[in-house]
């Protein structure tokens, strides 16, 4: 690890120089919009930047296994929400470990806006409580299922610099695991999800994307132990639920069109055709990449109702040896599981017999996308989390967070380049720009952003239990990284925080001019086995000691 002295902003921009203050200012948001833009400040100069001073400046923070949130000088940071906390007049308040975030700016605000937040699992130290006779009493499932799923929350940044909660606002409320929502495309009504055509609550949600027409996805990762646990259908959870932030009459619905399985990210854009194309990172071992073509072609002038887009079209999944996109049909899956020669990938453990009962009609491809795309020559990966659009047209980053049991111990970082530069390609490359561990200078890559100019924000995600511990020591606590130029040799990777204990950085998302940030600080203090000895107190209300996941609230990007 390279030791990395704390310095000021004015110092930081001093260290690299006049030659590329400006680029490494505006990558690192200091200084943004200054109104001196530049050809060097272009996504192409900079994926391709040569300067030696970027690789000799110094980060900006070292390593910390303090229980705080360690930002460099000149930054600072405050709590806008966390666990308990009210969020509107109603009275509903905030669930437990948000994790991805999303700023949805009124009239196009950066300091008047919505934000997303989901809401990943609970810890029945801090939220249910034991089962003291083997079950959960009607008050505990109560608490269960509404401190999951996600919140609207409306935020301000005041007169003195301030980001704010705005009680206030009428379209601050909660989506849990309670409510009936629809299901929407090819599964609805599929004897695989019981016949339903609505299900009860969106449960484990992990992280998510903004559609091209306003509207909030938000996935379903954590969703197992919590449905098995309460005898809910699992084919009613693992999908994409989506919201619209500023209509509480939009119907809640989820898109079954693209695909069932532990959602991590999702990202969409248009091929050069005009057809919405959705990408999707899997948060599972030995997972996959997806990508989904609507079939009809997207139109502004349509707003929301081109949520149809959703609704039908191909799901595809990655075979990264071949370089192609697979698309997952019934017809394809039955005629692999009907060849006697043919063998069934590791990962999948199911026998042949039971994949034949499994895969009986088209729905069938949706509610089991994971096995249906291994049967069809998808390539597993090691948790490919996340996946981000980058400035470079048909160019995408993902996140592969790690894998112990396959030794892949710090993950890496992707690039995939379509054909032709078109999002609606069925052809590409793939290329690791940046692996995990010593040489990376982090472990586990989780969380990633890119800001205007194609420069990387990651947060990590070493698993609680390993944190300062063995291969994983020398990293000490998760942290959030700017990674600039990532695709060049001479990039620069940077630590720009360091997370409480036990907790990981998580979501981070921009407001338009990019001046602020929001993060979820997930799970601080996740080590503690009794609530008298917290391992972390962060969060923690006065008078108590027990930690509180929040979305904090990161300013001072302007210099």
């Amino acid at each position: 690890m390279n030791e990395n002295k704390q310095i000021s902003r004015r110092s930081f921009l001093a260290y690299v120089g006049s030659g590329t203050a400006t680029l490494l200012a505006a990558s690192s948001g200091l200084g943004l919009f200054s109104g001196k833009a530049s050809a060097e400040e272009s996504p192409k100069a900079l994926f391709s930047y040569p300067s030696t001073p970027l690789t000799t400046s110094p980060g900006l923070i070292e390593p910390s296994n303090q229980d705080e949130l360690v930002l460099p000088k000149g930054f600072k940071s405050h709590i806008l929400a966390a666990y308990g906390d009210t969020i509107n007049a109603k009275g509903d308040t905030f669930g437990f470990n948000n994790s991805y975030t999303c700023y949805h700016p009124i009239d196009g605000s950066s300091v008047n806006g919505l934000l997303w937040v989901n809401h990943e699992s609970t810890d029945p130290l801090w939220v249910e409580g034991s089962k003291p006779n083997g079950h959960y009493s009607p008050s505990q499932i109560q608490k269960l299922l509404y401190n999951q799923g996600g919140s609207v929350i409306g935020v301000y940044r005041d007169t003195d610099g301030t980001w704010k909660l705005d009680k206030t606002s009428p379209y601050a409320r909660r989506v849990t695991g309670l409510e009936a929502i629809d299901l929407a495309g090819p599964a609805r009504g599929a004897k695989s999800v019981h016949g339903a055509s609505r299900v009860q609550g969106s449960l484990g949600n992990g992280s998510g994307g903004k559609t091209l027409w306003g509207t909030q996805l938000s996935g379903e990762r954590s969703f197992a132990d919590t449905s098995r646990e309460l005898g809910l259908p699992q084919t009613h959870y693992g999908w994409v639920t989506e919201i619209d932030p500023f209509d509480t009459s939009f119907k809640l619905r989820k898109q079954t069109a693209l695909g069932r399985f532990q959602h991590g990210s999702i990202a969409m854009s248009l091929s050069k055709e005009g057809q919405a194309v959705v990408y999707m990172g899997d948060g599972a071992a030995y997972a996959c990449i997806y990508k989904y073509i609507s079939k009809g072609t997207y139109a502004s002038a349509k707003g929301k109702a081109n949520s149809e887009l959703l609704t039908e079209g191909t799901l595809y999944a990655a075979n990264l040896v071949h370089g192609r996109w697979v698309a997952l049909s019934i017809d394809a899956v039955r005629d692999a599981l009907n060849d006697l020669h043919f063998q069934l990938p590791e990962p999948i453990e199911y026998t042949r017999e039971e994949l034949l009962e499994l895969f009986k009609e088209e729905a069938d491809v949706y509610v089991y996308a994971g096995e249906a795309a291994l049967i069809l020559g998808a390539t597993p990966s090691d948790r490919p989390e996340t996946v981000q659009l980058s400035p470079e047209e048909g160019t995408l980053f993902i996140t592969h967070t790690n894998n112990v049991r396959h030794g892949n111990l710090h993950g890496q970082i992707s690039r995939l380049i379509e054909k032709d530069s078109n999002y609606g390609a069925l052809e590409f490359s793939l290329e690791t720009i940046l692996s995990g561990g010593r040489q990376g200078e982090f472990s586990s890559p989780d969380s990633l952003i890119a800001d205007h100019l194609g420069n990387l924000w990651v947060g990590t995600n070493i698993a609680p239990g390993q944190l300062n511990q063995g291969a994983y020591t020398d990293f000490k606590n998760n942290g959030l990284f700017a990674i600039v130029s990532p695709v060049s040799p001479k990039r620069k990777i940077m630590q720009f925080a360091s997370a409480p204990n036990d907790a990981a950085l998580v979501g981070p998302c921009f407001t338009p001019d990019e001046r602020s940030m929001f993060v979820a600080v997930q799970h601080p203090g996740a080590n503690t086995t009794e609530a008298s000895k917290p391992t972390s107190r962060w969060g923690s209300l006065p008078g108590s000691h027990a930690p509180r996941p929040a979305v904090v609230v990161i300013s001072g990007f302007n210099y």
